[in-house]
C-alpha cells in the first residue's frame, strides 16, 4: 500500500470494456512525511476521493480486485481509502492533514 495526494481527474475518450463509469484520478505518490515520492500516476477511484485528499493506494492485482463490479480489468493502481488522520511517532513528528474536497475528510 502507498499514500498519495489527489491532483485532479484524468479523462479518457476510450476505455477498456468493464471500466465504463470508473473515475480516474491523477495521483502524486507520497512518502511517510507527505512529501512527493515518484512520478504522477493515474489511479482508478473506488472511494470517491476529491482534489487534495490524501488517499491509500493499492497496486498490481489487488488494485483490480478493489473494483466494485468487474474484477478482471487492467487496473494497476486504485484509490481504496481516504486518510483522515495520520500519526507518525518516529522522531516525534506530528503531521497535520489539510481538509480535502470530500465530506469525509
Amino acid at each position: 500500500m502507498l499514500l498519495g495526494r489527489v491532483l485532479g481527474n484524468a479523462v479518457c475518450n476510450l476505455k477498456y470494456t468493464g471500466l465504463e463509469g470508473v473515475k480516474l484520478l491523477t495521483v502524486q505518490p507520497l512518502n511517510r512525511y507527505l512529501k512527493p515520492a515518484g512520478n504522477i500516476q493515474v489511479a482508478a477511484d473506488v472511494v470517491y476521493a476529491g482534489r487534495d485528499d490524501v488517499v491509500v493506494l493499492l497496486r498490481y492485482r489487488e488494485a483490480a480486485l478493489a473494483m466494485r463490479d468487474n474484477k478482471f480489468v487492467p487496473i494497476d493502481l486504485a484509490c481504496v481509502g481516504i486518510v483522515e488522520d495520520l500519526d507518525v511517532s518516529e522522531n516525534g513528528i506530528d503531521l497535520d492533514l489539510h481538509t480535502g474536497a470530500t465530506r469525509y475528510t
